[in-house]
């Protein structure tokens, strides 16, 4: 069992804020064992390095399976969308009778099965009547895994006609066949005459009792009509008004009975006869003799399940797992992640990471995504720089590389290498704090206990603007001194910050965000003084870079502060005050 399974990487606050859960909520998965199985995930150790390598080669085959085969993986995922949750009835088919639908929807499994055996191990559409999409398919005349060209192949990539075998299902056609007598495999279920002679016996005879009655009834409504010239509906009933000339004495009439009545007429129906009673009767004991057939043979099928409830169940996790792993596939596609190298060093190197929340909605406003690069190993480096800079957002890459890598996904960068952590935590701002009833900085320091309490070796510990609720001088006290602390400790920590003079301490690494460094003020304020209200911040950000660099200790932190407030508007009475502060 590996080491996951009884511990924690990173807390749920962790998970959400680095992007953990925004990329699994995003997996286009199709079945419930998929997303089972996500729900389930691990995260790998330090000690498990070769495991998780041999994890991203998987994504990485996968990769070349979807791109180079477009039409399967279509094929192969539409049938998915057709499959339900069945292990419970699978599971209980060995201690109950299951019924008339519950034997249809493991029918349907294994229809489903059948068909995904068909499309992974033999590249052929097959005959699955169950999916509405079978008929379009053949139309395509499309029979394995075509649809692929060289210009989709990636240079280079080595050719992948099919899935890997690990993913391939055990054969269930016996079964199959058990619930399915007449072999037509239509997604359909019915206890048919086929399962039993005895039962196509007893429906015969039931059949041919109900057309003596039927021939009675007949009979009965023809004498009517020609001896009394009363005609009775198909369904051997009459309505009669009350102002009818005859209403008494077509309501006297023996063979009738009255169902139903109101002020305005009576509904009259045929009293059953002798002969009628005696076939009802004979109806009724064969109904029981069917009924008991058909508990029979539903209890014989239960104990066929049963009997390959490894098997199906089996079959059911490989399902959720080429699920999970053409979802994975899929979205490295999509947003072009890349292989991270895992390496036994505690390190955190990439180059033109992205944060994949951020830039999703970058990218849906029509605009470009800059890219950071972050270098991290043990011990403390912070990020300074402009204010609008995305300092933040460049901590939250740094989690989400990682993170991303060490639950077995490619990551959003141009290339990356990592070092597993024992353990990651974030401490940001949290927006809970007033709903708790405590400050901002209760809140904070609260948090940094838990997170400190818990570091070990090899941890991750990402830190945003820590102390900024409090006083300034104490605030970078408190900073220096964290600072301190967590230069002896085995951790990678990054720390925001605004508190310039903590970037003097020896031994501490400064990135510094190039914010507005490059920027060509004449151009941006020309924009500037043109653009409404809403759209300054927006001129502003196009010209800021977000890029890291390293910077030697004491460099001073840009003050860009006042500089963007002036180009927002603000009082230059004010401005000016603030120089002269600083000064």
């Amino acid at each position: 069992m590996r080491q996951g399974k009884n511990r924690r990487l990173a807390n749920v606050k962790t998970r959400r804020e680095t992007g953990l859960d925004y990329v699994m909520f995003n997996l286009d998965l199709n079945t419930p064992f998929g997303r089972k199985q996500l729900k389930e995930i691990q995260p790998y150790y330090p000690g498990e390095e070769e495991e998780l390598r041999q994890e991203l080669d998987r994504v990485e085959r996968m990769i070349h399976f979807v791109r180079q085969n477009q039409n399967l993986t279509d094929k192969i995922q539409e049938v998915f969308m057709e499959v339900k949750d069945s292990s419970l009835t699978i599971s209980r088919s060995g201690s109950t009778t299951l019924s008339t639908v519950e034997l249809y929807e493991v029918k349907s499994l294994l229809l489903q099965m059948r068909q995904l055996r068909k499309l992974t191990m033999e590249h052929e559409i097959g005959d699955y009547k169950g999916c509405h999409c079978v008929e379009e398919w053949k139309k395509t005349g499309v029979t394995e895994a075509a649809g692929k060209t060289a210009a989709q192949q990636e240079e280079g990539a080595p050719e992948v006609n099919t899935v890997p075998e690990e993913y391939f299902l055990e054969d269930t056609e016996d079964l199959l066949d058990e619930l399915d007598p007449r072999g037509d495999r239509m997604n359909t279920f019915y206890i048919y005459d086929e399962f039993s002679p005895l039962l196509g016996e007893f429906r015969k005879k039931k059949k041919e009792y109900e057309q003596l009655i039927r021939k009675e009834q007949k009979d009965t409504r023809e004498r009517l009509r020609r001896d009394r010239g009363v005609t009775l509906t198909p369904k051997f009933d009459i309505v009669v008004a009350r102002s009818h000339p005859d209403f008494e004495k077509i309501t006297r009439l023996e063979e009738l009975e009255i169902v139903d009545q109101d002020y305005m007429s009576v509904t009259m129906q045929l009293k059953p006869t002798e002969k009628v009673y005696e076939y009802v009767t004979e109806v009724e004991k064969i109904n029981s003799d069917i009924e008991a057939e058909e508990e029979r043979i539903r209890e014989e099928l239960s104990k066929k399940i049963s009997e390959k409830e490894k098997v199906i169940l089996d079959n059911c996790e490989k399902m959720g797992a080429l699920d999970l792993a053409l979802a994975r596939a899929l979205y490295s596609v999509k947003h072009h992640l890349v292989k991270p190298e895992i390496i036994d060093e505690h390190v955190i190197e990439f180059e033109d990471g992205r944060n994949l929340q951020v830039e999703d909605i970058i990218r849906s406003k029509g605009k470009e995504y800059c890219p950071v690069s972050i270098s991290l190993k043990d011990g403390v480096t912070l990020i300074t720089g402009a204010n609008m800079g995305g300092k933040t957002i460049s901590l939250k890459l740094a989690g989400q590389v990682p993170i991303l890598a060490q639950y077995g996904f490619f990551v959003p960068a141009k290339k990356a290498k990592i070092g597993l952590s024992n353990y990651m935590q974030i401490l940001i701002g949290d927006s809970q704090s007033v709903e708790r009833g405590l400050s901002s900085f209760g809140s904070e320091m609260e948090e940094l206990k838990e997170i400190l309490d818990h570091g070990q070796n090899r941890s991750l510990i990402l830190i945003d603007e820590i102390a900024s609720g409090t006083n300034p001088t104490e605030g970078t006290a408190l900073t220096k001194s964290l600072v301190d602390y967590l230069m002896e400790k085995p951790y990678i920590s990054l720390i925001t910050t605004h508190f310039e003079s903590v970037t003097e301490k020896e031994g501490v690494v400064n990135l510094q965000v190039r914010g507005l460094a490059d920027c060509d003020f004449r151009l941006l304020n020309r924009e500037i003084q043109r653009a409404n209200r809403r759209e300054r911040i927006n001129i502003i950000s196009k010209y800021m870079d977000y890029r890291l660099c390293r910077v030697d200790n004491g460099t001073q932190v840009p003050k860009e502060a006042l500089s963007i407030a002036a180009m927002l508007g603000l009082d230059k009475a004010i401005i000016e005050g603030a120089k002269k502060y600083i000064r």
